[in-house]
């Protein structure tokens, strides 16, 4: 029988934009108080578990919340940056407020359609794109150090995630709703 090694994967905490209803995009706020009591939270989820690499993106909240994650984990000997999984970017849109977008006449087309990117920013499916490289060099690294690794990401990076591990939809993916105090568990062969 082959060895299955696990993939945790969860996302930052709540950060100032994410409070005040902001595309953040590759803005870079720092975690509120409640991120990061939602970041300990996640900690404590997983502090059971077992993992030997931890990934982050070079955005601040996911660097602060995979620390809360990491006290509990001297085992962890391997820190990996890695931007593929990064959140969306909103281009023109990171920072405005999703009242002021929700008046743009083409915020229903833009805000959840799969194609379609806002204005220098990225659609879902470019996002898949580098996803999807991510997840082939993820596999590759769990072969070769035989190994569970933790990421720490953003809410759509994670939704195009679990896209292509659970071979769902794009109009299914698109409509979950990724919380910040949550785990995603994957088993890989």
């Amino acid at each position: 029988m082959k060895k299955t090694y696990s993939i945790y994967l969860f996302r930052h905490g709540q950060t100032a934009y994410n409070r005040d209803k902001r595309f953040t995009g590759f803005h870079d706020p720092q975690l509120t108080k409640l991120g990061i009591k939602q970041a300990k939270k996640v900690a404590e989820k997983l502090k059971n578990k077992k993992f030997q690499v931890a990934i982050f993106t070079r955005l601040k909240r996911s660097k602060q919340t995979l620390n809360e994650v990491l006290k509990y984990h001297p085992e962890c000997s391997t820190l990996l940056k890695d931007d593929r999984m990064i959140e969306r970017n909103y281009g023109k849109l990171n920072g405005i407020t999703h009242e002021n977008f929700i008046r743009i006449e083409k915020f229903k087309i833009i805000h959840r359609s799969y194609n379609i990117a806002p204005p220098n920013g990225e659609s879902f499916a470019m996002v898949e794109t580098r996803v999807k490289s991510f997840i082939k060099d993820l596999k590759k690294i769990i072969k070769k150090k035989k190994c569970n690794v933790v990421i720490s990401a953003h809410g759509n990076s994670i939704r195009i995630f679990r896209k292509i591990i659970e071979k769902a939809s794009p109009k299914k993916a698109i409509k979950w709703n990724i919380p910040y105090d949550k785990f995603y568990e994957y088993k890989i062969v």
